[in-house]
């Protein structure tokens, strides 16, 4: 069995491949399609927290995972099943290990998984030299989540049908509280919940920048799970509380950042969450224009 290494930092474990997370800081849920999914208007911000990845090119044409994400099998996991299907589509006949150190919780809204995802693609992508542009890789995206795409394009978007359809957009970029509860929110049982709304009237981009931040899924998830519902209790105390997709993560907006780090310390002992930064450009095309250089 043959390795190779394009990168010879990525040996050495340096140099990670970055994973953002995202908000939603609005969602409307304007319909319900005839393939069971929902049409939907959604503003995706990134923030700075994020996954960090490695991969190891391997000359056999195998991927491999080299690290355990717990409640994630293998032939599961989107980073798997992302360079699975850049190897299918391009007939790249090399493989990759890969290795992520998650930092983004599972089932938290935050679009790990998908950015997990969005990464390998365009890691590989480079690595493999299977040049591929950015339509291209978010044809290969959409079929492992809706989300997906966007962190593939790397830019803050309005988005709408089932969030594929993405314009870019240039955004205030507030510091977060993001806090994150001890539970994990099923998007399917969200979306199937009888309770939710699905014929909300579509805004326009005008309409979110004028303080339109509905998010329809929030009324459902703040019934049906409690631990949300407290954290959204607490960050009323400093601002309007916000659902990012169908949660469990909420967040609110602050101008500055020593006022949101003040927040989180004065968090209770019950709770916990971070203060991250809005970016409307993804941190991981940093490391693409450090290799272009």
């Amino acid at each position: 069995m043959t390795h190779s290494s394009l990168i010879p930092s990525e040996r050495n474990g340096a140099d990670a491949w970055l994973a953002p997370a995202k908000l939603n800081l609005m969602l409307r849920v304007v319909g319900r399609r005839e393939d069971g999914y929902h049409d939907l208007q959604t503003v995706f911000q990134f923030i700075d927290r994020c996954d960090r990845l490695w991969f190891d090119v391997r000359e056999d044409g195998r991927i491999s995972r080299r690290n355990v994400v717990a409640g994630v099998a293998e032939q599961d996991d989107l980073t798997v099943r992302a360079a699975l299907a850049l190897q299918q589509v391009t007939g790249c006949r090399l493989g990759a290990d890969i290795r992520c150190e998650k930092n983004l919780p599972l089932g938290g809204g935050l679009g790990g998984g998908s950015s997990d995802a969005a990464t390998t693609l365009v890691a590989l992508n480079q690595l493999w030299g299977t040049g591929l542009d950015a339509d291209a890789l978010s044809t290969i995206a959409l079929p492992l989540g809706a989300d997906v795409p966007v962190f593939v394009r790397g830019c803050a978007a309005w988005a709408e049908g089932v969030g594929e359809q993405l314009t870019p957009v240039e955004l205030p970029q507030p510091w977060y509280l993001v806090l994150v509860p001890d539970c994990n929110v099923s998007t399917k049982a969200v979306f199937s919940h009888p309770q939710l709304t699905r014929n909300s009237n579509p805004i326009t981009l005008t309409d979110f920048l004028q303080g339109n931040i509905v998010n329809d899924c929030l009324p459902v998830v703040r019934c049906d799970y409690p631990p949300v519902s407290a954290a959204l209790d607490w960050l009323s105390a400093w601002g309007e509380g916000r659902l990012t997709g169908t949660g469990a993560c909420v967040f609110a907006v602050f101008m500055d950042q020593s006022n949101a780090r003040d927040a989180c310390l004065r968090l209770p002992a019950q709770m916990s969450g971070f203060v991250a930064q809005g970016l409307n450009r993804s941190p991981l095309f940093d490391r693409l224009d450090r290799q272009s250089d």
